[in-house]
């Protein structure tokens, strides 16, 4: 992966990483659910991912559940210096693709215990709350999250599909470091979202990165202009979030180490004026993930 000094990203003002990282979710079974059918091939692309100068690896205690923080473990520890682990809590998980917030409290603290545990840390550096859960009042959930910071076991705190008056109630909680919305190319709801974040320097990581669906279909405006720039509609896509933000922090993820090296040289790419203006014009019908069972 090929960055300058603007492609990095200081994540609570004083963890720099380079702005495109890697979403573990996708090394886990179908439907984000039990071990992966390869799981020496997850443990490959894991490697070559730091391999080629990935430094933010995004996971949750829900993916597997449990396997993707023990499939990191598993591939990379001891970890280098300049790895950053990021990692969630606050949805429960009931079968493949079923997905359930759960904020109280205790079972915030206790998950953060067992990510410790099964990430082989003795710290997270960003430790996210999953989803906001409507029935505890968001003082009381992210009020945990600040013991534990408190205790040394987190870092910094992080959100997870918030609204701007949900990341608003959670400032006069604690401080926040970073956001994570879906956002991608062709849909873009949480732009007001990412606005307040680029005002306040909150990281933004955008989960689903590189939906693309029919606009990189035959015909459709994204494989025209991949045939005509000579990149691949997921480069396109995330070259174009690496030059609209320098709040965000994309994070696609793969299982593919063919994929993964595809989507790292995007951080090599700069859009012309006119590619840019292009893009920023598409639009797609947006994805709910309580439908489509995904969640990041």
């Amino acid at each position: 992966m090929t960055t300058t000094s603007t492609d990095t990203f200081s994540i609570g003002g004083d963890l720099p990483v380079h702005r495109l990282g890697y979403g573990a979710m996708r090394i886990t079974g179908e439907g984000i659910w039990g071990p992966p059918a390869d799981h020496d091939g997850a443990l490959a692309v894991l490697r070559r991912a730091v391999d080629l100068g990935v430094d933010f690896i995004d996971t949750a205690d829900s993916y597997g559940p449990t396997v993707s923080e023990e499939l990191i473990a598993e591939a990379l520890h001891p970890y280098p210096d300049n790895l950053v682990i990021a990692t969630k809590a606050g949805l429960t998980r009931t079968g493949p693709g079923k997905w359930h917030a759960l904020g109280f409290p205790e079972y915030l603290k206790q998950q953060c215990e067992l990510s410790l545990r099964r990430l082989k840390l003795e710290t997270i550096d960003l430790f996210q709350l999953h989803r906001i859960d409507t029935r505890v009042p968001i003082a009381d959930q992210l009020g945990a999250l600040v013991e534990l910071q408190q205790q040394g076991k987190i870092r910094h705190i992080g959100l997870s599909e918030v609204t701007v008056s949900q990341l608003g109630a959670a400032l006069e909680v604690t401080p926040v470091a970073t956001v994570q919305n879906l956002y991608n190319v062709g849909n873009r709801a949480s732009e007001p979202l990412l606005d307040v974040c680029a005002s306040a320097g909150i990281g933004f990581i955008p989960w689903f990165p590189v939906q693309t669906g029919e606009l990189a279909a035959p015909g459709g405006p994204l494989a025209t202009l991949a045939a005509s720039t000579g990149y691949s509609p997921a480069q396109l896509a995330l070259a174009w979030l690496l030059q609209r933000s320098p709040v965000l922090l994309p994070i696609p993820g793969t299982k593919s180490i063919e994929h993964l090296e595809e989507n790292c040289s995007a951080a090599a790419v700069t859009l012309d004026p006119a590619t840019v203006a292009v893009l920023d014009g598409l639009t797609v019908a947006g994805v709910d993930p309580e439908v489509t069972g995904t969640s990041a």
